[in-house]
């Protein structure tokens, strides 16, 4: 399956990995209006697809030299001319974004291959997990133009902690690969000449997974987070444990581990998945 639209296209393999690509090099992939709402269409689309285990990771990235400059000039130029209302209603549609990429009920890998500024923080911080060129700089920039990263902030505080968050959204300063890295918003740096295996291995990494307990350790996870130390958390944890252990999948895992062989939901040796570099030639 293959959707593209005018700054954007969502791809879905025959494994059920689907490519979600920025597609706006030659304005560093500035997101505007149309773009968001193409990326909510997208995720409505991976939602659906995910909910029904077709869809079992998604890889955002984008094209050119930079991952995303944050919101398009013309954009921001338009909103000047906005009263609140207006000015509300568009900030409502970035929020449905990064919620909407924040919840998907699969597995997310962010590709980071130059400049990620303002909204685009938002973006890999919503994001499972991180991958990074060394080349990748990342930026909390919205107070430089007198704005402020409001829609984004929770994503960001709970991948830097309100500490962290506190510093680089009050200063604005440019955070390396290395620095994103130390502070918990990246996952992993590497060469940029690896940057597309490195995704791809985390991939089959993924694939090595039950989609089910995936599924279900992704929601369990985001319920914790919210009340981790209740007598409901506590009671809803052992209820997902009891329930994935009846279920076929972890019936065929629990199983396939004890015979010594590999779980029906894993991929074949040899079968190989599509890099990011073959999909974007």
């Amino acid at each position: 399956m293959a959707t593209s639209n005018a700054f954007s296209r969502l791809e879905i393999d025959a494994r059920g990995i689907a490519w979600l690509t920025l597609d706006r090099p030659a304005v560093h992939n500035a997101f505007d209006d149309s773009l968001i709402a193409e990326l909510n269409a997208h995720l409505d689309t991976l939602h659906d697809a995910a909910g029904h285990g077709e869809v079992r990771a998604v890889v955002l990235g984008s094209e050119g030299k930079s991952f995303s400059a944050g919101a398009d000039l013309g954009w921001m130029k338009r909103m000047v001319e906005y009263d609140v209302e207006g000015n509300l209603a568009d900030s409502r549609k970035l929020a449905q974004l990064m919620h909407g990429l924040d919840t998907l009920p699969c597995s997310t890998v962010c590709r980071v291959q130059g400049a990620a500024f303002g909204g685009a923080v938002g973006l890999a911080a919503c994001c499972d997990i991180v991958i990074a060129s060394e080349k990748a700089k990342f930026c909390l920039s919205e107070v430089k133009i007198g704005l402020s990263p409001a829609v984004i902030s929770p994503y960001v505080q709970r991948a830097l902690g309100e500490r962290q968050t506190r510093r680089y959204a009050l200063t604005a300063e440019v955070m390396d690969a290395h620095t994103a890295w130390t502070l918990g918003l990246v996952h992993q740096v590497v060469e940029h000449e690896v940057l597309d295996a490195a995704v791809i291995a985390m991939l089959h990494t993924l694939l090595a997974g039950s989609p089910q307990a995936q599924r279900a350790t992704k929601a369990l996870l985001a319920e914790v987070a919210r009340a981790p130390d209740s007598q409901a958390t506590r009671e809803h944890t052992c209820r997902v444990i009891a329930e994935l252990r009846v279920s076929a999948e972890g019936q065929e895992g629990l199983t396939s581990f004890f015979e010594k062989r590999r779980p029906a939901w894993t991929p074949a040796p040899d079968d190989d998945t599509t890099s990011a570099t073959e999909r974007r030639s």
